[in-house]
């Protein structure tokens, strides 16, 4: 791996709900991203993902850990120096219809960044900024005088990307940029999503549950379940051979485009559902459901270890 451009350690997000409760989001995660690498990060809902790259863009405030961006502690920033990060790391939303504002043109939409960064010194220069924008996510220049609700999923998503790039970011969390979007429309975004990283050198944070279309994009997976990594590896490796039995349930439902293969998959079904955070199982919080969990699995806290070269799992039977 190129050296880490982003880097992540013990990481805890939790959230005071009251009555002396305690929901934890995102409880002691760590990894690194390198320059112009995608990690892609899955999990059930509610396993933390989006927690996670909120409190990564400091849109939440860590309890506790740090986040290391280019070798700088971004909790530490404060003034011009956060200023600096928003910048160099921006966010494109799951959702395309409540991102952007209503009442603004997609013009001052992607202009706003334009403008708070001083990235333009007139209107002529700032208007050929924006038309220079859209056209590098395939929308037309006559798309720029339009309002949020005159444009389908698709484009928008297309213009929440343009805006993320107004600024010349070095990395951009993407937060489940396409389960709010039709499938023949899902390909086309991650596509050219691919297509920016290599024109302009782009490190991504891809969160999503479409397994597949993880496996597509990314070149290292973070697989969470309530809160922690369970397994990170290579995305081949990783889909080739998981080690973690929530991972190995993962895999299973992700249909194969072969009828005959596909009517002789073993599916590994979970019972029952994913406790809550508020109150986690002790030992592996994994047990309650895992097929081969034992008595040690109910008391004992499995360690996220290295089980081959760059490939991690915390279970004792990994």
């Amino acid at each position: 791996m190129s050296s880490p451009l982003v880097e992540v350690r013990d990481l805890r997000k939790f959230f005071n709900i009251g009555g002396g409760k305690t929901l934890k989001a995102v409880n002691e995660i760590s990894f690194s991203i390198g320059r112009g690498e995608t990690v892609g990060v899955v999990g059930e809902s509610g396993c933390g993902k989006s927690t996670a790259g909120r409190t990564i863009m400091r849109l939440y405030e860590p309890t506790s850990g740090s986040v290391t961006f280019d070798g700088k502690d971004i909790y530490k920033l404060r003034g011009s120096g956060m200023k600096e990060l928003r910048r160099n790391m921006q966010m494109i939303f799951q959702d395309p219809y409540a991102s952007l504002n209503p009442r603004m043109t997609v013009t001052d939409i992607i202009g706003e960044a334009l403008d708070i960064h001083r990235l333009v010194s007139s209107r002529a220069e700032r208007k050929r900024k924006v038309e220079g924008l859209l056209d590098l996510v395939n929308l037309n220049s006559e798309h720029a005088t339009r309002y949020p609700h005159e444009f389908s999923g698709g484009q928008r998503q297309r213009i929440g990307i343009a805006r993320a790039l107004a600024v010349d970011p070095k990395f951009i969390i993407a937060d489940e940029p396409i389960s709010a979007l039709d499938v023949s429309i899902q390909a086309q975004i991650v596509n050219l999503m691919q297509e920016l990283q290599r024109k302009m050198g782009l490190t991504y944070l891809f969160i999503a549950h479409d397994l597949s279309m993880v496996k597509h994009i990314s070149d290292r997976v973070v697989v969470m379940y309530l809160g922690k990594i369970v397994e990170l590896a290579e995305s081949s490796e990783l889909y080739d051979t998981p080690r973690h039995p929530y991972t190995q349930a993962l895999m299973s439902a992700i249909p194969i485009p072969d009828p005959e293969v596909e009517a002789t998959r073993e599916r590994i079904v979970l019972k029952g559902d994913m406790p809550s955070p508020i109150d986690p199982p002790s030992g592996c919080q994994f047990h309650t459901r895992c097929p081969i969990a034992t008595d040690k699995c109910k008391t004992d806290e499995p360690k996220l270890l290295e089980v081959s070269k760059g490939h991690f799992a915390s279970c004792h039977y990994a």
